[in-house]
């Protein structure tokens, strides 16, 4: 898979033929080019006059499949053979390929699916509108008689193939709103188990990732780095490297981040920084410990909350609560926690005739698009970026200052733009010096009626804004409650009566950034629980007692209720049997619905995850076996950070330095788990992010259910739950 600028993709016309390009105009009209033409038309897709569909993807793939879902809504209307179509990155181009919720180029927030549904769609439909009119004019037959069926274009005994009509096509006008597909009629769209068109690439060693890019005249660079967050570079010596094999230099970053390493080799560079000393200056680094931290939060959490998240205040809330026949309280822990996807950040930066190119599975090319102009001082687009597979992400590659790409540029800068630079982080790197999901504290105070139903919920919470002084802030900071830090809780589907949400910022330089599945990877593990420990207290089920605080006579709480009670019917909720452990946990995010439950059995006194079953309700289900496994892998990846994950610090340092003290999630680990879809026509919505918050709350219900021990400060295994 590649990535080609516009100009570079409309002049790649095969040897067979003219090409056809269909896209948007500058108005953001249907429009259709051809390779001998270039117009301004941002391409969604391309036929080529040996009849290949090149589908453009303005989301880059991290392996959560996009490339096959955009591929697939393309395929679907044009009614192409699916072995035909092939999938290149768009170039960066906001103004072209702007994700139509975040107003810039990017991927992210499970968005993918859901703002292109309609663009990918409309693009293919449009040029199976053209081929048909193309194929009726050459042959002189009227349009309405003719049929397409995987990439064939037939009239009675006349038949073509799309690249025979491509060229007439392109002297066509495209309908401004061509005709589209009914479900009942898609075979593609929903179809179990389309090849996705990586998996050959990615098995066969042919997939290119950032790591995988070389280019001529290329240094390679790694950074020694402060130890502490926010601490400045005051000196450094680099003379016991200098006879180091394949060292070449040692710089300090204009920003006094760091030092730049250059040498021949990752390695040689790797090997060089070790050779090397520096001091450092902590006047402004946070140099608290973990402990020092967690009491921080707690302190902040057991005062007057800084910011109103609910129209209910917690004052009116506890003194509601003073005459309840019963409380139920309890207060939660979650650690600082590293995304630690599989590739660590890397790029590459090169000269071009008027700029720079990065190479680099880039998640926010805007965002990167600026970041390394305003650093080489050059016009934004200047700066083109070539998109390749990233492996893995989980939120880290999408941060705000784009800070890999940002000391590519200024170790490129350094050397006057005479070499190409490749800026690698190792593991280490990544895990004591990348962005963290924020240490969160919530204490939960709720009291019940001689009913045992929910008089009234206070809700505290002490943690680190993700949002606050990021370009997102005035989207999703109001009357200063950053929205992420709560989301979950304060617009959840229950009908809670008098929930008061209290929020308190805990200030640190320490970098905070979402992490897989953002404020709902912490706060559906607090709200599940409480719920569960609600029932019990009510002495209902579980499951019974969530259905009875939710509407459904309102859409979102009738297809919520829909996943609660397919989960609990598919995993046999309602006849387990004494002695093992079943724990539900429903959440809603990302405008997706999940339900799971988790069974865990006693092996040798350690607790075993044996099963866990979901339901999930994404809207209509564009690949159900990728989103079968967004929803096995976001129940693992969640699984592995609850069970021992966690980024901890001892004045100031990080403790973890790789995988064998940051364990990720054993194959051993993992469990069975079996994914239910919910049959729907409702428009797509997120499913590489909603899997993982209810797995959390799942699993730790199913360890109280099976041993009568309730986890609500994590990781667990720092907290006496062991695992076989």
């Amino acid at each position: 898979m590649t990535q080609l600028s516009r100009r570079r993709f409309l002049q790649a016309g095969t040897a067979v033929g003219v090409s056809l390009v269909i896209g948007l105009d500058t108005n953001g009209t249907l429009a259709v080019a051809s390779t001998n033409t270039d117009a301004s038309i941002n391409p969604f897709l391309k036929i080529d006059g040996d009849g290949t569909v090149t589908v453009i993807a303005k989301h880059f793939e991290m392996g959560q499949g996009t490339s096959t879902g955009l591929a697939t809504l393309v395929a679907e209307e044009l009614d192409a053979n699916w072995d035909d179509v092939k999938v290149d990155f768009a170039p960066a181009n906001n103004a072209l390929y702007s994700n139509l919720f975040f107003k810039i180029q990017g991927t992210g927030g499970s968005t993918a699916m859901a703002n292109s549904f309609m663009q990918y769609r409309e693009a293919g439909a449009s040029a199976r509108d053209l081929l048909v009119r193309a194929a009726a004019k050459d042959w002189g037959v009227d349009a309405s008689e003719i049929t397409i069926s995987e990439g064939l274009i037939t009239h009675g005994s006349k038949s073509a193939g799309f690249g025979d009509v491509a060229s007439t096509a392109t002297t066509l006008e495209p309908v401004a709103s061509p005709v589209l597909k009914q479900p009942a009629d898609f075979t593609l769209i929903g179809r179990d188990y389309l090849q996705r068109k990586d998996s050959v690439a990615k098995t066969n060693g042919t997939a290119e990732f950032a790591m995988d890019v070389k280019v001529p005249n290329m240094l390679y660079v790694t950074l020694l780095r402060a130890p502490c967050a926010g601490g400045k570079l005051a000196t450094f010596d680099a003379s016991g490297a200098k006879d180091a094999p394949g060292f070449i230099d040692a710089m300090a970053l204009p920003n006094k981040a760091g030092v730049a390493i250059y040498a021949d080799s990752t390695y040689a560079s790797i090997r060089a920084r070790k050779l090397i000393t520096a001091t450092w200056d902590d006047s402004e680094a946070d140099t608290r410990g973990s402990e020092a931290m967690m009491a921080e939060h707690v302190a902040l959490v057991g005062a007057d909350p800084q910011f109103p998240a609910t129209p209910v205040d917690i004052a009116t809330v506890s003194a509601l609560n003073s005459d309840a026949a019963k409380m139920v309280d309890a207060q939660f822990t979650l650690p600082n926690l590293a995304h630690a996807p599989m590739e660590p950040m890397n790029c590459v930066i090169e000269p071009t005739a008027t700029g720079v190119r990065v190479h680099d599975g880039c998640q926010m090319p805007t965002i990167t698009q600026g970041a390394v102009a305003a650093v080489l001082q050059l016009a934004p687009e200047n700066v083109e970026i070539r998109t390749v597979f990233a492996g893995g992400s989980f939120g880290r590659r999408a941060n705000t200052v784009s800070d890999y790409h940002v000391e590519a540029a200024m170790a490129y800068a350094l050397k006057e733009g005479k070499h190409a630079i490749k800026l690698i982080w190792s593991r280490e790197d990544d895990l004591a010096g990348g962005f963290y999901r924020p240490m969160s504290v919530q204490k939960v105070s709720v009291g019940l009626d001689e009913n045992g139903r929910v008089q009234g919920w206070e809700h505290r919470l002490a943690s680190q804004s993700i949002m606050k002084g990021t370009p997102f802030e005035s989207m999703v900071v109001h009357d200063g409650v950053d929205h992420s830090t709560v989301e979950g809780i304060v617009d959840t589907l229950y009908q809670i009566p008098q929930m008061a949400v209290g929020v308190s910022d805990y200030s640190t330089p320490r970098p905070a950034l979402w992490w897989r599945a953002v404020g709902h990877s912490q706060n559906a593990f607090t709200m599940e629980i409480m719920m569960d420990m609600l029932a019990h207290a009510a002495d209902e089920d579980p499951v019974d007692y969530r259905l009875s605080y939710l509407d459904e006579g309102d859409e979102k709480g009738s297809r919520f209720a829909e996943v609660i009670r397919l989960a609990a019917k598919e995993s046999g909720w309602h006849e387990r049997q004494k002695g093992e452990g079943y724990g539900f946990a429903a959440h809603f995010s990302f405008n997706t619905y999940v339900a799971e439950v988790a069974k865990v059995s006693l092996v040798d006194g350690k607790i075993s995850i044996d099963k866990f079953t979901c339901a999930v309700d994404c809207g209509i289900a564009i690949n159900p076996d990728v989103i079968r496994a967004q929803m096995e892998g976001a129940i693992g990846y969640g699984l592995g950070a609850i069970m021992r994950n966690q980024i901890s610090f001892k004045d100031g340092v990080v403790e973890q330095s790789n995988f064998p003290d940051y364990e990720p999630l054993r194959i051993s680990d993992m469990p069975d788990v079996a994914v239910h879809i919910v049959t729907s026509n409702e428009a797509p919505s997120g499913a590489g992010e909603p899997g993982l918050p209810p797995a959390g709350a799942a699993l730790s219900n199913a360890i109280f259910d099976l041993t009568g021990n309730r986890n609500t400060e994590l990781p667990m295994t720092v907290h006496g739950v062991s695992f076989a």
